[in-house]
């Protein structure tokens, strides 16, 4: 397991990982996972910047609160944590749930961003069915535990041909998503379902915004991910791949990541 910081943040500990020097790029996780999604991608990414990959709260190594996470909280824990480290702007990955952290952090504390980007996310809330799914998740979790929630989510991850050619990437990803404190899951499993649409976060930004979507993406569909269309913003379609391109088809993502912060750092 890679070695974790850990730093208090008001009422909870974060972990995170910081590697790397120069200018600063965060990396935000999906729902049931940790910094361990970025494991294919940070090497190369740190060779040439600061790179600041946090557990969200009620995740991975870091500690779990007993109200619910609404994006704006995870939001709050990412600014605090930049201010903690001395970073006044950065660059925010957000992947899936860390896309919504992300937009939620940009509409909050736009002065604290360089440029943003959405990896397999959207700025569309749920719909009466979803957030009729994260009711139902949220219930299983509490009464049969994490396994039964990870066993039906972690499928959906990938492209359906990933699940046979990369049996041990779909059980690296399972064992992260099983050691997600079950309260913490149904916390920010609350907060995704109470989340706004924040389309016009993405439409209005006044700094560069990357839009990247999975060919075989089974959660978030393309039409989704690329709703929202300007001048200030590159969408990115990445082809063999699901909603976990960082692990999918972590060299292409790599690519399109380092891009994207050369164009904004001018490197």
């Amino acid at each position: 397991m890679t070695a974790k910081q850990t730093i208090s943040l008001n009422d909870i500990a974060i972990a995170y990982e910081d590697h790397g020097e120069g200018a600063p790029i965060v990396l935000l996780h999906g729902l049931c996972g940790s910094s361990q999604y970025w494991d294919k991608v940070i090497p190369a990414l740190s060779q040439q910047y600061r790179v600041i990959a946090p557990d969200l709260r009620g995740h991975g190594q870091s500690g779990v609160s007993d109200q619910p996470y609404p994006m704006e909280l995870l939001a709050n824990d990412i600014s605090e944590l930049l201010e903690k480290l001395h970073i006044p702007q950065a660059i925010v990955f957000g992947h899936s749930l860390g896309g919504y952290v992300t937009l939620a952090f940009a509409e909050k504390y736009p002065e604290k961003l360089h440029a943003f980007s959405l990896i397999h996310s959207s700025g569309f809330p749920d719909d009466e069915k979803g957030k009729t799914n994260r009711t139902a998740a949220m219930e299983g979790i509490l009464n049969q535990g994490i396994e039964p929630f990870i066993a039906g989510l972690n499928p959906k991850l990938f492209a359906p041909e990933h699940l046979i050619s990369m049996k041990e990437i779909v059980e690296d990803i399972r064992q992260i998503g099983l050691a997600t404190a079950p309260q913490g899951a149904v916390n920010v499993l609350t907060g995704m379902r109470e989340r706004v649409e924040r389309n016009q976060v993405i439409a209005e930004a006044q700094v560069p915004v990357l839009l990247i979507a999975g060919e075989e993406d089974q959660i978030i569909p393309l039409k989704n991910a690329f709703a929202i269309t300007g001048p200030h913003i590159t969408q990115v379609k990445l082809t063999d791949a699901g909603h976990m391109s960082m692990q999918e088809n972590p060299n292409e993502l790599t690519a399109q990541i380092l891009t994207f912060a050369k164009q904004v750092y001018k490197a």
